[in-house]
């Protein structure tokens, strides 16, 4: 359901994600040595942001906390302060932002608010960044358990599908559907970043983001849980439409950029579906095909 992803920008962007991903890996690494010692804990995550990344040449920001990092724009800075769920600590804003972000009243007692102009800000989140003169230095959200989302009719699974720029589209789309969490594989898959933050514009902290170590054992417990485990492929023996039972609850699962579905991915899904398009290309981005998936979805499962 999936072509090649959208080629990569800019060198100066590139640098920047380069040293996202390499803290985001770090920080990745210092989580899973950490769980290795709770073997029986379930765990997964909320998305966020990503660890503050620099420009080009620019060494890394150093924290107290190794696990905190920036989210910048309007978007998801105004809903990283309104989630009473997210721990954050410094809003470094302009003048100018702190007014457009409307937040008179509303502002979190344990926020402090550091005026800075946007060169100040460009140091801290890379003057690549359009963090639209705000930044917010936040935790992660604390992990759910799969069996908390037993109230919820609509999941989105992705397998494997890497491109930050992607899974934030994605999440913005899920949260446009109602789906009740986005869940991705621990490895292979964009972990929480400055870009994939920006990208999500503040989905971030409105749909749950859970990482699974290994999908097809995931996809066996939603299966337990009531979830008709669903997997798109352009070669599916019937439609979406045709596979969704009206009222069910539904785990929509997605392929990776290009290379669509894994084998024992394919294997374990409940069924298969493809999503008939009329025009010549029979095939989306990822992001593309998630939204229209999940317009189906719900227009087949309804509202709860």
């Amino acid at each position: 359901m999936s072509d090649k992803s959208p080629p990569d920008g800019p060198p100066r962007r590139q640098m920047s994600e380069a040293h996202d991903r390499h803290h985001a890996e770090q920080r990745r690494k210092r989580r899973d040595a950490a769980r290795l010692q709770q073997p029986g804990k379930p765990y997964g995550k909320a998305a966020g942001g990503g660890q503050g990344f620099g420009g080009r040449g620019r060494a890394p920001i150093e924290r107290e906390d190794p696990a905190a990092y920036y989210v910048y724009g309007l978007h998801p800075v105004r809903h990283a302060l309104l989630n009473p769920a997210r721990r954050k600590s410094v809003l470094h804003v302009t003048a100018n932002a702190l007014q457009r972000l409307d937040l008179e009243g509303r502002m979190p007692d344990e926020v402090e608010i550091r005026e800075a102009q946007p060169k100040a800000l460009d140091r801290l989140v890379g003057s690549d960044a359009v963090h639209q003169g705000c930044v917010l230095a936040v935790e992660p959200l604390q992990p759910r358990a799969l069996e908390e989302l037993a109230e919820s009719d609509l999941l989105l699974v992705l397998d494997q599908v890497t491109d930050p720029h992607n899974v934030g589209a994605i999440m913005r789309s899920a949260v446009a559907m109602g789906a009740g969490a986005l869940i991705t594989t621990s490895r292979h898959s964009p972990a929480e970043t400055g870009v994939l933050a920006k990208s999500a514009s503040g989905a971030l902290d409105l749909v749950d983001h859970i990482e699974v170590r290994n999908l097809a054992e995931t996809l066996e417990t939603l299966a337990g849980l009531g979830f008709a485990t669903i997997g798109l492929d352009s070669e599916g023996p019937q439609s979406l439409e045709n596979t969704i039972e009206a009222g069910s609850r539904v785990a929509l699962v997605l392929g990776s950029e290009g290379k669509g579905l894994r084998q024992k991915t394919r294997e374990t899904c409940a069924a298969l579906a493809r999503v008939d398009m009329p025009g010549e290309i029979k095939s989306l981005n990822v992001s593309n095909a998630a939204i229209l998936a999940l317009y189906i979805a719900r227009s087949k499962i309804g509202r709860r």
